[in-house]
């Protein structure tokens, strides 16, 4: 199984979809707490979601148990908290969640998508690599 990760900072929409298609991703799966920000340009949920599957054929989802509590989020935009007690912190939350019971084939071939723009300190990376754990057999490919 693949799961993909991508970020929309720092780049235009065509090299944002163009990524998307080349990897031939099924779905896009949207990770952020608010996808509403007049900041996203064209990530904006609505506009996102228009787009993938108008240009890629590609479905959207905006999945909130897999985003951040405005609570860390907060914290760690704030520098009250570091990126390794925001990581301790999202780890805690998604396992008290249990999004390992997400179904994996919807998971299959999707993507999920965050504003940083690389997935070192994103917490993309951290969902993908927390379902690796859980799953058999996870490739994941940052976009």
């Amino acid at each position: 199984m693949k799961i993909f990760t991508i970020g929309f900072t720092k780049t235009s929409a065509e090299n944002f979809f163009y990524r998307l298609k080349k990897a031939k991703v099924k779905r896009l799966v949207d990770t952020r707490l608010n996808n509403k920000s007049q900041l996203a340009g064209f990530a904006k949920g609505e506009d996102l979601e228009f787009f993938s599957k108008n240009l890629c054929g590609i479905s959207y989802e905006h999945n909130l148990d897999l985003a951040p509590t405005k609570e860390i989020l907060d914290a760690y935009r704030n520098k009250e908290i570091d990126w390794k007690k925001y990581e301790r912190r999202y780890k805690t939350l998604i396992k008290k969640r249990g999004i390992e019971k997400l179904s994996q084939r919807n998971m299959s071939g999707a993507c999920l998508l965050c504003s940083e723009e690389k997935p070192h300190n994103c917490h993309r990376r951290l969902v993908a690599e927390y379902l690796k754990k859980h799953w058999k057999k996870v490739e994941i490919i940052h976009l």
